[in-house]
């Protein structure tokens, strides 16, 4: 599927503050292995290299 700077997601991660949260794409990085990469923009602050399959499209 994939995301794109400006695309609003829910982050899940159970070890991060930010789990459950959702936030914005601020950069998408690929990987020398061809998978992607994204730093989030949360109200509270950012997590960077997180993982596609830790993320889900947010309702509008």
């Amino acid at each position: 599927m994939g995301f794109e700077k400006g695309d609003h997601v829910v982050f899940h991660d159970k070890h991060s503050e930010y789990d459950g949260e959702t936030g914005e794409v601020t950069q998408v990085s690929e990987t020398m292995f061809g998978d992607s990469t994204y730093i989030v923009q949360f109200d509270e602050g950012q997590e960077a290299g997180i993982p596609e399959d830790a993320l889900e499209a947010a309702e509008e």
